[in-house]
């Protein structure tokens, strides 16, 4: 009995080709997991255990992190109903994701003015700085992303007919555009949520 061989050979997936897109937007994405890593290490060690007393986490934080999960889910929503071409459900929840973003980049300026009215300013108080510095790195990921889901938003609308919508899906370069956007959007929610419950422990 003769053994039948493949004549495909099985990629290595270290040394299989990669689309250079994508593999940057992972580069970026871990450069950012790198940073938050740093600063969380560096106040680890360099601030002082008394100055926590005189922090006090926002309840708008709070209200942020529902928005910004619940965006994960209007996208997810978006991405289905884009790839079943479900055109006007995908801009609907597209629209949705958008506009949840920007009441998150709200809430966390609101968020930012009641913690300036509120705290007890300490000379020197890194704690204070550290929670700034996070949450506005993190605001400005947030930005990035809304910035470019409304652009995806804006050709969406207006490629309104079910037929330049159909023609926009089957194009790979725009197909790929959905694909990154989606990735880097729950990537930037799980950011949110790990550096808030972080804050949360740290500040209980």
């Amino acid at each position: 009995m003769s053994t039948k061989h493949s004549t495909r050979f099985d990629e290595n997936k270290f040394t299989k080709r990669r689309e250079p897109l994508g593999f940057m937007l992972w580069l970026g994405l871990g450069g950012s997991i790198l940073l938050f890593a740093v600063i969380f290490f560096s106040y680890w060690t360099r601030v002082n255990p008394d100055s926590y007393n005189y922090i006090v986490l926002p309840d708008l934080f709070w209200l942020s992190t529902l928005v910004i999960l619940f965006s994960s889910i209007t996208l997810h929503e978006a991405n289905l109903a884009f790839k079943q071409e479900r055109f006007l459900h995908f801009r609907i929840f597209l629209g949705a994701t958008l506009a949840l973003g920007l009441i998150f980049m709200v809430l966390q300026a609101s968020g930012w003015y009641v913690m300036s009215e509120n705290w007890v300013f300490v000379k020197d108080n890194m704690a204070i700085g550290f929670v700034y510095l996070l949450t506005g790195l993190h605001m400005l990921h947030i930005l990035v992303g809304v910035v470019y889901m409304g652009m995806l938003f804006q050709k969406a609308l207006k490629n309104s007919s079910y037929v330049d919508s159909f023609v926009y899906s089957v194009n790979p370069p725009n197909r790929l555009k959905v694909k990154l956007v989606t990735r880097y959007w729950h990537f930037v929610d799980a950011l949110w949520l790990v550096v808030f419950l972080l804050l949360v422990v740290i500040y209980h």
